[in-house]
């Protein structure tokens, strides 16, 4: 069991949102490297990262896609 990067956002607020919407329906998350984001104030451009158990990659990448069951 690990994690694995399921998508990257400019924004934190935007993989925040994905988060909380995995999480509605079941799947755990979590944001990576929010603090570092160039959009609100880090001096670096740097993207927020969503990452998922790799066992729940897939269903959470439809999910996301708005294919979610």
């Amino acid at each position: 069991m690990s994690l694995v990067e399921l998508a990257r956002f400019s924004a934190s607020i935007e993989a925040e949102v994905i988060r909380t919407l995995l999480e509605s329906y079941g799947i755990p998350a979590l944001v990576f490297d929010a603090g570092l984001n160039s959009a609100e104030g880090g001096g670096l451009a740097s993207s927020a990262r969503v990452m998922v158990l790799d066992e729940d990659y897939e269903e959470a990448g439809a999910i996301m896609r708005g294919g979610g069951s």
